[in-house]
Protein backbone atom coordinates (compact mmCIF):
# COMPACT_ATOMS: atom_id res chain seq x y z
CA UNK A 1 0.00 0.00 0.00
CA UNK A 2 0.80 3.93 -0.09
CA UNK A 3 2.72 5.05 2.85
CA UNK A 4 4.16 1.28 3.67
CA UNK A 5 7.79 1.99 4.93
CA UNK A 6 10.91 2.57 3.07
CA UNK A 7 13.00 -0.65 2.62
CA UNK A 8 17.11 0.63 2.29
CA UNK A 9 19.10 -2.10 0.98
CA UNK A 10 22.89 -1.82 0.83
CA UNK A 11 24.62 -3.76 -2.48
CA UNK A 12 28.47 -4.38 -2.86
CA UNK A 13 29.61 -5.64 -6.14
CA UNK A 14 33.43 -6.64 -6.79
CA UNK A 15 35.59 -8.73 -9.12
CA UNK A 16 37.77 -10.17 -6.96
CA UNK A 17 40.70 -11.19 -9.75
CA UNK A 18 41.50 -13.79 -6.84
CA UNK A 19 43.05 -16.60 -9.50
CA UNK A 20 45.27 -18.82 -7.06
CA UNK A 21 48.60 -18.96 -8.48
CA UNK A 22 48.14 -16.36 -11.24
CA UNK A 23 46.78 -12.73 -9.44
CA UNK A 24 49.10 -10.94 -7.92
CA UNK A 25 48.91 -10.52 -3.19
CA UNK A 26 45.22 -12.62 -4.21
CA UNK A 27 45.88 -13.60 -0.36
CA UNK A 28 46.43 -10.53 0.63
CA UNK A 29 44.00 -8.91 -0.90
CA UNK A 30 41.47 -11.45 -0.18
CA UNK A 31 42.09 -10.64 3.34
CA UNK A 32 41.97 -6.69 2.86
CA UNK A 33 38.11 -7.56 1.07
CA UNK A 34 37.03 -9.56 4.07
CA UNK A 35 38.39 -6.35 6.75
CA UNK A 36 36.38 -3.66 4.49
CA UNK A 37 32.62 -6.05 4.01
CA UNK A 38 32.77 -6.79 7.68
CA UNK A 39 34.06 -2.80 8.81
CA UNK A 40 30.81 -1.87 6.23
CA UNK A 41 28.46 -4.12 7.16
CA UNK A 42 26.39 -3.96 3.70
CA UNK A 43 22.78 -6.17 3.04
CA UNK A 44 23.91 -7.85 0.36
CA UNK A 45 27.82 -8.74 -1.24
CA UNK A 46 27.93 -9.98 -4.53
CA UNK A 47 31.69 -11.37 -5.53
CA UNK A 48 33.11 -12.38 -8.72
CA UNK A 49 36.68 -14.23 -9.73
CA UNK A 50 36.43 -16.15 -6.48
CA UNK A 51 38.33 -19.13 -7.97
CA UNK A 52 39.76 -20.53 -4.86
CA UNK A 53 37.13 -22.75 -2.54
CA UNK A 54 39.49 -22.29 0.16
CA UNK A 55 39.51 -18.09 -0.40
CA UNK A 56 35.51 -18.38 -0.02
CA UNK A 57 35.76 -20.81 3.03
CA UNK A 58 38.41 -18.34 4.87
CA UNK A 59 35.67 -15.40 3.71
CA UNK A 60 32.63 -17.43 5.13
CA UNK A 61 34.65 -17.89 8.35
CA UNK A 62 35.93 -13.68 8.86
CA UNK A 63 32.21 -12.85 7.66
CA UNK A 64 30.12 -15.33 9.25
CA UNK A 65 29.22 -12.74 12.38
CA UNK A 66 27.83 -10.25 9.86
CA UNK A 67 26.59 -11.59 6.78
CA UNK A 68 25.48 -15.18 8.28
CA UNK A 69 24.16 -16.73 5.31
CA UNK A 70 26.21 -17.32 2.14
CA UNK A 71 26.66 -19.51 -1.04
CA UNK A 72 29.32 -20.53 -3.18
CA UNK A 73 28.38 -21.81 -7.29
CA UNK A 74 30.10 -24.61 -8.49
CA UNK A 75 30.21 -24.50 -12.20
CA UNK A 76 32.69 -25.95 -15.00
CA UNK A 77 36.01 -27.56 -14.16
CA UNK A 78 37.68 -25.09 -12.24
CA UNK A 79 34.19 -23.12 -11.10
CA UNK A 80 32.39 -20.07 -11.75
CA UNK A 81 33.89 -18.09 -9.30
CA UNK A 82 30.91 -16.84 -8.38
CA UNK A 83 29.18 -16.03 -4.52
CA UNK A 84 27.17 -14.24 -2.47
CA UNK A 85 27.17 -13.08 1.30
CA UNK A 86 24.01 -11.96 2.89
CA UNK A 87 22.90 -10.55 6.15
CA UNK A 88 19.60 -12.14 5.06
CA UNK A 89 18.20 -16.25 4.96
CA UNK A 90 19.12 -17.65 1.39
CA UNK A 91 15.49 -19.03 0.81
CA UNK A 92 16.70 -21.58 -2.08
CA UNK A 93 19.97 -21.18 -5.42
CA UNK A 94 19.88 -21.88 -8.64
CA UNK A 95 22.94 -22.07 -10.91
CA UNK A 96 22.41 -21.39 -15.45
CA UNK A 97 25.48 -22.27 -17.51
CA UNK A 98 25.63 -20.35 -19.94
CA UNK A 99 25.60 -22.32 -23.66
CA UNK A 100 28.16 -20.58 -25.44
CA UNK A 101 31.55 -20.09 -23.38
CA UNK A 102 34.54 -20.16 -24.79
CA UNK A 103 36.75 -22.52 -26.17
CA UNK A 104 38.84 -25.37 -24.85
CA UNK A 105 41.84 -25.32 -26.47
CA UNK A 106 42.11 -21.58 -25.45
CA UNK A 107 43.73 -22.64 -22.73
CA UNK A 108 45.28 -18.99 -21.75
CA UNK A 109 42.07 -17.76 -21.40
CA UNK A 110 40.36 -20.95 -19.23
CA UNK A 111 36.39 -19.40 -19.50
CA UNK A 112 35.80 -22.56 -21.09
CA UNK A 113 37.14 -24.54 -18.10
CA UNK A 114 35.38 -21.94 -15.61
CA UNK A 115 31.77 -22.74 -16.91
CA UNK A 116 30.64 -18.99 -16.98
CA UNK A 117 27.15 -18.73 -15.46
CA UNK A 118 24.90 -17.20 -14.06
CA UNK A 119 23.83 -17.74 -10.17
CA UNK A 120 20.53 -16.93 -8.51
CA UNK A 121 19.41 -16.65 -4.67
CA UNK A 122 16.61 -16.04 -3.30
CA UNK A 123 16.04 -14.23 -0.25
CA UNK A 124 12.90 -12.59 1.75
CA UNK A 125 13.30 -9.36 3.60
CA UNK A 126 10.62 -7.36 5.09
CA UNK A 127 8.41 -10.09 3.70
CA UNK A 128 9.73 -9.00 0.42
CA UNK A 129 11.04 -12.03 -1.81
CA UNK A 130 14.24 -11.16 -3.55
CA UNK A 131 15.65 -12.76 -6.54
CA UNK A 132 19.60 -11.64 -6.71
CA UNK A 133 21.42 -12.35 -9.50
CA UNK A 134 25.07 -12.83 -9.52
CA UNK A 135 27.37 -13.48 -13.01
CA UNK A 136 30.58 -12.89 -14.58
CA UNK A 137 30.41 -12.72 -18.81
CA UNK A 138 32.86 -13.97 -20.70
CA UNK A 139 36.02 -11.47 -21.02
CA UNK A 140 36.86 -9.69 -24.08
CA UNK A 141 40.80 -9.71 -24.18
CA UNK A 142 40.84 -7.85 -27.55
CA UNK A 143 38.67 -5.38 -28.37
CA UNK A 144 40.12 -4.50 -31.65
CA UNK A 145 40.05 -8.37 -32.92
CA UNK A 146 36.75 -9.47 -30.52
CA UNK A 147 36.57 -13.77 -31.13
CA UNK A 148 34.27 -13.65 -28.18
CA UNK A 149 32.01 -11.37 -29.10
CA UNK A 150 29.13 -13.66 -30.28
CA UNK A 151 29.58 -15.63 -27.03
CA UNK A 152 28.67 -12.80 -25.22
CA UNK A 153 26.23 -12.03 -27.14
CA UNK A 154 24.18 -15.21 -26.37
CA UNK A 155 25.31 -14.94 -22.63
CA UNK A 156 23.81 -11.60 -22.25
CA UNK A 157 20.52 -12.90 -24.17
CA UNK A 158 20.06 -15.73 -22.34
CA UNK A 159 20.57 -13.51 -19.24
CA UNK A 160 17.41 -11.68 -20.38
CA UNK A 161 15.45 -14.50 -18.35
CA UNK A 162 12.51 -15.67 -19.50
CA UNK A 163 9.32 -13.67 -21.60
CA UNK A 164 9.45 -13.06 -25.14
CA UNK A 165 11.03 -9.30 -24.69
CA UNK A 166 10.87 -8.31 -20.94
CA UNK A 167 11.78 -4.72 -19.84
CA UNK A 168 15.30 -4.53 -19.51
CA UNK A 169 16.64 -3.63 -15.28
CA UNK A 170 17.78 -0.28 -14.99
CA UNK A 171 21.53 0.57 -13.53
CA UNK A 172 22.30 4.35 -12.14
CA UNK A 173 24.29 7.22 -14.09
CA UNK A 174 27.58 8.17 -13.22
CA UNK A 175 28.37 7.29 -9.20
CA UNK A 176 28.01 10.15 -6.55
CA UNK A 177 31.70 9.33 -5.52
CA UNK A 178 34.60 7.11 -6.72
CA UNK A 179 35.83 6.76 -10.39
CA UNK A 180 34.79 9.73 -13.04
CA UNK A 181 31.84 8.26 -15.22
CA UNK A 182 32.02 5.26 -13.38
CA UNK A 183 34.50 3.56 -14.92
CA UNK A 184 35.92 0.18 -12.98
CA UNK A 185 38.86 -0.88 -14.86
CA UNK A 186 41.11 2.59 -14.90
CA UNK A 187 44.69 2.93 -15.55
CA UNK A 188 45.51 4.10 -12.14
CA UNK A 189 45.62 0.98 -10.87
CA UNK A 190 48.27 -0.97 -10.30
CA UNK A 191 47.33 -3.99 -11.36
CA UNK A 192 45.39 -3.28 -14.80
CA UNK A 193 47.55 -3.55 -18.06
CA UNK A 194 48.19 -0.10 -19.19
CA UNK A 195 48.48 -0.29 -22.70
CA UNK A 196 45.11 -2.28 -22.87
CA UNK A 197 43.57 1.32 -21.71
CA UNK A 198 45.51 3.55 -24.05
CA UNK A 199 42.07 4.25 -25.62
CA UNK A 200 40.22 5.23 -22.65
CA UNK A 201 42.01 7.42 -20.77
CA UNK A 202 39.54 7.84 -17.48
CA UNK A 203 38.90 3.75 -17.83
CA UNK A 204 36.07 1.57 -18.63
CA UNK A 205 32.98 0.58 -17.12
CA UNK A 206 32.24 -3.04 -17.14
CA UNK A 207 31.08 -3.62 -13.47
CA UNK A 208 26.75 -2.92 -12.72
CA UNK A 209 24.49 -3.02 -10.23
CA UNK A 210 21.54 -3.46 -11.91
CA UNK A 211 17.98 -3.25 -10.53
CA UNK A 212 14.63 -4.30 -11.76
CA UNK A 213 10.55 -3.96 -9.79
CA UNK A 214 7.66 -5.95 -10.45
CA UNK A 215 4.36 -3.24 -11.07
CA UNK A 216 3.79 -2.86 -7.61
CA UNK A 217 6.86 -1.36 -6.17
CA UNK A 218 9.54 0.89 -6.82
CA UNK A 219 13.17 1.22 -6.71
CA UNK A 220 15.41 4.23 -6.75
CA UNK A 221 19.22 4.06 -6.41
CA UNK A 222 20.08 6.61 -3.78
CA UNK A 223 23.80 6.43 -3.91
CA UNK A 224 26.05 4.70 -6.55
CA UNK A 225 29.80 5.33 -5.87
CA UNK A 226 32.90 2.69 -6.47
CA UNK A 227 35.63 2.36 -4.97
CA UNK A 228 39.35 4.13 -5.98
CA UNK A 229 42.95 4.28 -5.46
CA UNK A 230 44.41 1.71 -2.77
CA UNK A 231 43.07 0.15 0.04
CA UNK A 232 42.86 2.57 3.68
CA UNK A 233 46.49 2.57 4.70
CA UNK A 234 47.79 -0.17 2.09
CA UNK A 235 49.89 0.38 -0.72
CA UNK A 236 47.70 -2.07 -3.24
CA UNK A 237 43.80 -2.00 -4.45
CA UNK A 238 41.64 -4.37 -3.20
CA UNK A 239 41.56 -6.05 -6.72
CA UNK A 240 42.47 -4.93 -10.72
CA UNK A 241 38.40 -3.59 -10.55
CA UNK A 242 36.62 -1.31 -8.54
CA UNK A 243 34.06 -2.17 -6.12
CA UNK A 244 30.50 -0.61 -6.87
CA UNK A 245 28.43 0.47 -3.96
CA UNK A 246 24.27 0.97 -4.11
CA UNK A 247 21.96 1.98 -1.66
CA UNK A 248 18.77 1.03 -2.76
CA UNK A 249 15.51 2.22 -2.10
CA UNK A 250 12.48 -0.26 -2.36
CA UNK A 251 9.00 1.44 -2.05
CA UNK A 252 6.00 -0.77 -1.77
CA UNK A 253 3.08 0.81 -4.27
CA UNK A 254 0.14 -2.04 -3.66
CA UNK A 255 -0.48 -5.30 -2.16
CA UNK A 256 -0.23 -8.09 -4.61
CA UNK A 257 -0.30 -12.08 -4.07
CA UNK A 258 3.83 -13.59 -4.78
CA UNK A 259 5.04 -10.53 -5.56
CA UNK A 260 8.96 -10.38 -6.54
CA UNK A 261 11.33 -7.86 -6.71
CA UNK A 262 14.38 -8.81 -8.46
CA UNK A 263 17.60 -7.07 -7.81
CA UNK A 264 20.14 -8.04 -10.11
CA UNK A 265 24.36 -7.81 -9.69
CA UNK A 266 26.34 -7.57 -12.30
CA UNK A 267 29.71 -11.57 -13.08
CA UNK A 268 43.80 -22.68 -15.12
CA UNK A 269 43.32 -24.66 -17.72
CA UNK A 270 44.30 -28.00 -18.52
CA UNK A 271 46.54 -29.22 -20.67
CA UNK A 272 46.45 -32.39 -23.12
CA UNK A 273 48.11 -33.96 -26.31
CA UNK A 274 48.34 -36.72 -28.29
CA UNK A 275 49.11 -40.40 -26.39
CA UNK A 276 53.11 -41.25 -26.87
CA UNK A 277 53.64 -44.59 -27.72
CA UNK A 278 57.41 -45.96 -26.24
CA UNK A 279 59.23 -49.42 -25.91
CA UNK A 280 62.56 -50.68 -24.96
CA UNK A 281 65.50 -50.53 -27.82
CA UNK A 282 66.56 -54.04 -27.94
CA UNK A 283 70.38 -53.69 -28.15
CA UNK A 284 71.47 -56.18 -30.49
CA UNK A 285 72.08 -56.36 -33.78
CA UNK A 286 72.31 -53.47 -35.58
CA UNK A 287 69.65 -54.51 -37.82
CA UNK A 288 67.46 -55.48 -35.40
CA UNK A 289 67.72 -52.25 -33.49
CA UNK A 290 67.17 -50.39 -36.52
CA UNK A 291 63.98 -52.46 -37.10
CA UNK A 292 62.72 -52.07 -33.82
CA UNK A 293 63.22 -47.79 -34.24
CA UNK A 294 61.66 -47.48 -37.37
CA UNK A 295 58.63 -49.59 -35.62
CA UNK A 296 58.16 -47.48 -32.62
CA UNK A 297 58.54 -44.00 -35.17
CA UNK A 298 55.73 -46.14 -37.17
CA UNK A 299 52.97 -46.19 -33.78
CA UNK A 300 54.69 -43.07 -32.50
CA UNK A 301 53.40 -41.65 -36.16
CA UNK A 302 49.76 -43.22 -35.95
CA UNK A 303 49.07 -42.38 -32.23
CA UNK A 304 50.16 -38.45 -33.54
CA UNK A 305 47.23 -39.02 -36.30
CA UNK A 306 44.85 -40.37 -34.01
CA UNK A 307 45.31 -37.56 -31.74
CA UNK A 308 45.22 -35.22 -34.19
CA UNK A 309 42.10 -36.84 -35.65
CA UNK A 310 40.39 -37.05 -32.38
CA UNK A 311 41.46 -33.35 -31.38
CA UNK A 312 39.96 -32.15 -34.92
CA UNK A 313 36.62 -33.65 -34.46
CA UNK A 314 36.34 -32.17 -31.13
CA UNK A 315 37.31 -28.96 -32.65
CA UNK A 316 34.69 -29.19 -35.09
CA UNK A 317 32.00 -30.76 -32.66
CA UNK A 318 32.79 -27.05 -30.58
CA UNK A 319 32.44 -24.86 -33.94
CA UNK A 320 29.28 -27.36 -34.70
CA UNK A 321 27.66 -26.43 -31.65
CA UNK A 322 28.77 -22.80 -31.25
CA UNK A 323 27.28 -22.34 -34.81
CA UNK A 324 23.69 -24.21 -33.75
CA UNK A 325 23.76 -21.94 -30.41
CA UNK A 326 24.27 -18.82 -32.40
CA UNK A 327 21.70 -19.50 -35.02
CA UNK A 328 19.15 -20.84 -32.09
CA UNK A 329 19.68 -17.23 -30.53
CA UNK A 330 19.66 -14.99 -33.83
CA UNK A 331 16.36 -16.47 -34.94
CA UNK A 332 14.83 -16.11 -30.94
CA UNK A 333 16.05 -12.42 -31.71
CA UNK A 334 13.81 -12.66 -35.18
CA UNK A 335 10.97 -13.68 -33.49
CA UNK A 336 11.11 -11.23 -30.59
CA UNK A 337 11.63 -8.44 -33.38
CA UNK A 338 8.84 -9.22 -35.19
CA UNK A 339 6.26 -9.57 -32.47
CA UNK A 340 7.59 -6.22 -31.23
CA UNK A 341 7.38 -5.11 -35.02
CA UNK A 342 3.68 -6.40 -35.04
CA UNK A 343 2.59 -4.57 -31.37
CA UNK A 344 0.46 -2.07 -31.85
CA UNK A 345 1.82 1.22 -31.29
CA UNK A 346 0.63 2.35 -27.82
CA UNK A 347 -0.43 5.94 -29.67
Amino acid sequence: MEGDPTLRLRVFDLNCWAIRYLSKRRQERVRLIGNMLRREGFDLVLLQEVWSEQDYSDLKVKLGGCYPFSHYFRSGVIGSGLCVFSRFPILDTLLYQYSLNGYPYMLQHGDWFCGKSVGLVIIKISGIIFNVYVTHLHAEYCREKDAYLPHRLVQAWELRGPGEHPEPPTHPDAPSQGCEDGCTLVPNNCFTVKTELLPFPLGIRIDYILYKAISSFTVKCEELKTTTGTAPGMDIPFSDHEAVMATLHIQRQGRAAGATLSTAGKVGGCWWGPPCASRPLLSPPELTLADVVTEARTEVGVFLAIGVLLLATGLHLFHTIEVKMLQGTEEQMRMALRALQERPSDS
